[in-house]
């Protein structure tokens, strides 16, 4: 079911896609981040955190994994973030999409949500999440989190 749902992703006019970017330096040295949260404080929350690196990036917000699939093709990610629980398709799945397309395998990618058992957190990381969060999250520990896994992914290219 999930990989009709990928599928279709795809097939809908860039006009239906609403992409919101928070242009926080300019240039070419922009960390370009992914935020994907269907809560819309949630998402302004995160981005705010991010904000707050002391590092250039670009921010774009999408409200689904669903809007993320249409999202990664167009630009270079460097690092997503992600919560689980949203409509369509979750942040699991993300994750696993993400990790199983060449294009986009080597993305560092977080994990923040309500989910807190040791049984998500584990799930989360075996899909291939580089980190969990959960909320409510420290904004200093995202940062910090964030911070070195771009630094990581920066060495690798």
């Amino acid at each position: 079911m999930a990989v009709a749902t990928l599928k279709t992703a795809f097939a809908l006019p860039i006009h239906e896609v609403v992409l919101q970017e928070r242009n926080l330096a300019s240039g070419d040295d922009l960390h370009r981040i992914l935020i994907v949260e269907d809560s819309a404080t949630m998402r302004s929350l995160l981005a705010s955190s991010l904000e707050g690196l002391e590092i250039p990036v670009k921010i774009v917000e999408a409200e689904s994994g669903f809007e993320a699939l249409r999202f990664l093709p167009r630009d270079q990610f460097d690092l997503v973030v992600t919560d689980i629980n949203m409509p369509d398709i979750n942040g699991l799945e993300l994750v696993s999409f993400i990790r199983n397309n060449e294009k986009y395998a080597e993305i560092p990618l977080v994990i923040v949500s309500t989910e807190g058992s040791d049984r998500d957190r584990d799930k989360g990381l075996r899909l291939g999440a580089d980190a969990y969060l959960v909320k409510p999250f420290d904004p200093e520990m995202l940062r910090q989190v964030v911070t070195d896994l771009l630094a990581g992914h920066h060495e690798e290219r």
